[in-house]
């Protein structure tokens, strides 16, 4: 039945009258319809035509061909069950009649409940094509995404291999300092007189190297306190950053700068001689930097004077790690050395005025004819209870 319909539908739309499909128009196109019009009469479409158009009435017409392909079996069945029970009631058919009606019905309903079943096998094997899709995308999917998570950390990798340079902001400065020293056995510095160093790097690497026992190596390139002219640049160049005083409540003069560099030499030499495994070289430089150079077999990190400005930091491997390192060995070899290993000045637990005295006359390294007793006093200070300025 179903081959028959669509073959009307077909039909029916190459036949549709009208203009637009060549067909005669009635109302004033055609020799009739002009005629009419001559008589005085009114010649109009049909009533189907006039209220639903060509394009609406095939429409519909095709909706109702697809409707009665679809279910004209079973609504045939019921249409003759039904008429065949009403005769039958009222005794105008037969026993025989009937009997063939039901016959008929169940034929309908038999070739209905077949094409059903079909259509319903034939949903039940793109239902089955599907769910073994899904399944077969589900257990590949564990593996999909370990590739995924692979190909993001190798993405990663080579992300953080291509960057040469971290910056660092605020606190991000002292915990990158902290963790360096966690890890070290070995600390170069290049900087000014060295008070960061004094304050927190020897005391803390060493109590660190102590608990762990191992041996620590340190080196150290400050400024000469011997070189006035030195000293009296980078004091001006610390009050150009601050002319207020810092959290010593001092502001920066030559005096102070030539203070802060021989209190890191007489804090270098007291740790040397307190504790055994512990190796310190000390340079004095007659160039001044305005940078801060803290350097361990893990990373180099590069600060400024001021904290607020942001720092830099390198890992070993990368190129600029490999050429700033060289760079401040360099230095190191080109700046005077101190003798810090001479030994014809033994410093008590709490050095006295005169050992700082003879301490440094040994080491070459004279304390000024203008410095009195409280001056070196405060050298002393200055090299064994340092003060964090950047807390």
């Amino acid at each position: 039945m179903e081959p028959l319909i669509t073959t009307a539908i077909t039909r029916l739309q190459a036949l549709a009258p009208g203009p637009a499909h060549g067909g005669p128009d009635l109302a004033s196109g055609s020799p009739r319809g002009r005629r009419a019009a001559d008589l005085g009469l009114a010649v109009s479409p049909p009533f189907s035509l006039r209220c639903m158009g060509p394009t609406t009435g095939m429409t519909s017409m095709t909706r109702l061909l697809k409707l009665i392909a679809k279910y004209g079996d079973s609504g045939l069945a019921l249409v003759l069950a039904l008429g065949v029970g009403v005769l039958a009631l009222f005794d105008i058919v037969g026993t025989n009649d009937v009997n063939g009606a039901i016959l008929l019905t169940l034929g309908l309903v038999a070739t209905a409940s077949l094409r059903n079943r079909a259509r319903e096998e034939e949903t039940d094997a793109q239902i089955q094509d599907v769910l073994g899709g899904t399944r077969d995308m589900l257990t590949t999917m564990p593996a999909r995404l370990d590739e995924l998570q692979g190909t993001v950390e190798s993405t990663r990798r080579a992300l953080a291999e291509s960057s040469y340079v971290r910056v660092l902001h605020g606190s991000e400065v002292g915990e990158a300092l902290e963790e360096a020293r966690r890890r070290t056995d070995r600390w170069v510095f290049k900087g000014g007189t060295g008070t960061y160093v004094r304050a927190v790097t020897l005391p803390e690497c060493i109590e660190l190297a102590r608990r762990k026992k191992h041996v620590l190596h340190v080196e150290l390139e400050i400024i000469d306190p011997g070189n006035e002219k030195l000293c009296a640049a980078y004091a001006q160049f610390r009050r150009s950053l601050s002319a207020q005083p810092d959290a010593t409540g001092e502001i920066w003069t030559v005096d102070r700068t030539r203070k802060e560099s021989y209190a890191t030499v007489l804090a270098a030499c007291w740790y040397r001689q307190r504790y055994s495994f512990v190796t310190i070289d000390v340079g004095l430089s007659s160039v001044l930097t305005t940078f801060r150079w803290d350097m361990t077999p893990h990373q180099l990190i590069i600060t400024q004077e001021d904290p607020q400005f942001p720092a830099m930091m390198l890992e070993p491997g990368k190129y600029y790690y490999e050429i700033y390192s060289r760079e401040l060995m360099a230095s190191l070899r080109q700046a005077r050395p101190v003798p810090i290993d001479r030994k014809n000045t033994e410093l008590s637990e709490e050095p006295t005025v005169d050992e700082a005295r003879r301490l440094f006359a040994d080491l070459d390294l004279p304390l000024p004819q203008a410095f009195t007793d409280r001056n070196v006093t405060e050298i002393i200070k200055k090299a064994l209870q340092a003060r964090n300025l950047y807390q």
